[in-house]
């Protein structure tokens, strides 16, 4: 815990210095160099200040353009840019839109004023500038701004403190993920490696689809929980080399239902949408899949995209109960099944995307591993 406390006074501690450390960046304006020098003398006596002063407005923006300032004073009559003008001109820059103005104007000059507090300028002085009162404002300015500065830091900080915060929990919230999924596999014959590929699979297509790239990461993650419903199947059924009956066919399509009945009702955006997969990745486009029998853009997206990964790679993967098929039939069996099975759009993306997917196949290779002895039966578990 004391270590904890300690961290966090660490973060903070540039905040709680700001005030002793700052120096104070004031820039001066006037067309006079005498009333320069007087306001320079002036900015002197100000605790942590500094001063820039020009006589060129123009300079003077190039100047706050590149650097940093606290305070602006500026006269309002000045031969090529008046003082309304320049402010105009430096509220465009960025970051300058809070930085205080001070102006400087004779007390007859009413309209002026008001056009400059609606132009962004803080406060006035009258002609000749008075010391203590120039101070008084000065300094009052300047507090204002350090307490801005602070408010901007305390802010930018809170905010990567939620964004480290929010990486965290989307990290343990994918581990428990993934713990799900490893515990359905070790009931299952489906590898790691499936899951890895279906899910790039996925991926790939949803890229295709110009999906955004914060919808192609989500289905990325999302797609190794389609099968997860497969968890509650049983083993005699899951585990079966050969082709199942009816009523075992029956049970097993349950597993939609089952994995969305065990990843529904959370907050999380991940977890909903695995739900939606496990659901949905087994409708068919022409309406004959299940659960719901759902038909055409009634099924969601993310079902209609890990059908095709889905399907594509159980056909490719060698199983207790079939061969791996050629990446040829599978191809062609996804072509013959535009628009009856599959999304005819997601399948045209997935096999223009063809070297990608070969790719993924190679990466995401399945280990050799020990089968049950093949059963004589067709592949009709697969699908």
């Amino acid at each position: 815990m004391r270590q904890l406390v300690c961290w966090r006074y660490a973060q903070l501690l540039p905040l709680l210095e700001l005030e002793s450390v700052l120096m104070h960046s004031v820039l001066l304006l006037d067309d006079n160099p005498v009333n320069l020098k007087w306001l320079e003398l002036l900015v002197q006596r100000l605790e942590q200040a500094q001063c820039t002063s020009f006589t060129d407005p123009a300079a003077a923006l190039d100047f706050a353009r590149t650097h940093r300032v606290d305070l602006v004073v500026l006269d309002y009559l000045m031969p090529e840019m008046n003082g309304l003008q320049f402010i105009a001109a430096l509220r465009t820059l960025e970051g300058a839109q809070s930085i205080p103005l001070l102006m400087i104007t004779a007390h007859d000059e009413k309209d002026v004023r008001y056009r400059a507090l609606e132009a962004g300028a803080y406060d006035f002085l009258p002609k000749p500038v008075d010391a203590a009162e120039f101070l008084a404002r000065a300094r009052n300015m300047l507090k204002l701004r350090e307490a801005s500065l602070r408010l901007a830091d305390h802010a930018a900080w809170l905010t990567r403190e939620v964004e480290q915060a929010t990486r965290e929990i989307r990290e343990r919230e994918r581990e428990t993920v993934m713990s799900l999924v490893k515990a359905a596999g070790y009931r299952d014959y489906e590898t790691g490696a499936h899951i890895s590929r279906v899910g790039h699979y996925a991926q790939l297509i949803a890229q295709g689809l110009a999906l955004p790239a914060q919808e192609q990461a989500l289905v990325l993650e999302a797609a190794a929980m389609h099968d997860i419903g497969k968890v509650g199947i049983p083993d005699h059924i899951l585990l079966k080399p050969g082709r199942l009956d009816d009523a075992e066919m029956q049970i097993m399509r349950e597993h939609a239902r089952l994995g969305h009945e065990l990843l529904q009702g959370s907050s999380s955006h991940l977890l909903q949408a695995g739900a939606t997969i496990a659901l949905s990745h087994h409708e068919k486009y022409d309406g004959s899949g299940y659960p719901q029998g759902l038909q055409g853009t009634d099924i969601p997206l993310l079902g209609r995209i890990v059908a095709v990964a889905d399907v594509f790679d159980a056909l490719t993967s060698e199983r207790p109960y079939k061969k791996p098929w050629s990446l040829d039939a599978a191809a062609a069996y996804l072509q013959a099944q535009r628009g009856l099975h599959f999304d005819p759009h997601c399948v045209d993306v997935f096999l223009a995307a063809w070297p990608q997917v070969l790719a993924i196949g190679q990466r995401f290779a399945d280990e050799p591993k020990a089968l049950p002895p093949l059963a004589a039966q067709s592949g009709a578990n697969a699908l």
